[in-house]
């Protein structure tokens, strides 16, 4: 074969076009029908808080941000989920999860389950090797979360607040970047 032949191969490079990427587009909390707040611990767990994660050489924070990307590339067109707190000295992390369309209370169980015992716990236990975390007996069951949740409604953004005397509408408190986020607040009670 003439070495010559592919002399001019860069004329015919088309580059592929990305997965559709939650990341390029960015998070639209309006384009989903509705958002719960999800709580996961490990089920049987061998650490005390995430710190000592670091024994068994995994990142947590890595992990779990390796898992969410990937989660919602594959699943972004039903699906979203973000990583809303994970804190070190603790046993758990915080999750938001976003449905395309709006459950109904007794489906509400079933789906979310669904999602973490089929969809997420394959990509943590195998993938990002979070076997190592938990004990025999969550091996046995081959079950890595134990979790929670709690459907997250928004409120009127028009709500008005007062704070030292002074009313603000709480819609300049929400970020305008499109994430969801939980925000911990505190009002000082006035003393007479």
């Amino acid at each position: 074969m003439n070495e010559n032949f592919f002399a001019e191969y860069k004329k015919f490079i088309v580059e592929p076009e990305d997965v559709k990427s939650v990341g390029k587009e960015g998070f639209n909390p309006k384009s989903f029908a509705a958002h719960y707040i999800l709580t996961l611990s490990l089920f049987d767990s061998r650490l005390l808080t995430w710190r000592d994660a670091s024994k068994f050489e995994i990142d947590v924070e890595k992990s779990i941000k390796t898992v969410l990307n990937d989660f919602n590339q594959k699943q972004g067109d039903r699906y979203h989920l973000q990583l809303l707190e994970l804190d070190k000295f603790k046993n758990y992390f915080i999750l938001a999860l976003s449905f395309k369309t709006k459950l109904e209370p007794e489906e509400e169980n079933t789906r979310i389950s669904f999602i973490v015992n089929n969809l997420l716990m394959n990509p943590f236990y195998v993938g990002q090797g979070w076997f190592t975390l938990i004990g025999d007996k969550g091996r046995v069951e081959r079950q890595l979360f134990s979790w929670t949740f709690k459907e997250y409604k928004v409120e009127s953004s028009d709500v008005v607040l007062k704070m030292d005397g002074k009313y603000e509408n709480i819609s300049e408190l929400v970020p305008k970047n499109g994430q969801i986020a939980l925000v911990k607040t505190s009002l000082k009670k006035d003393i007479l």
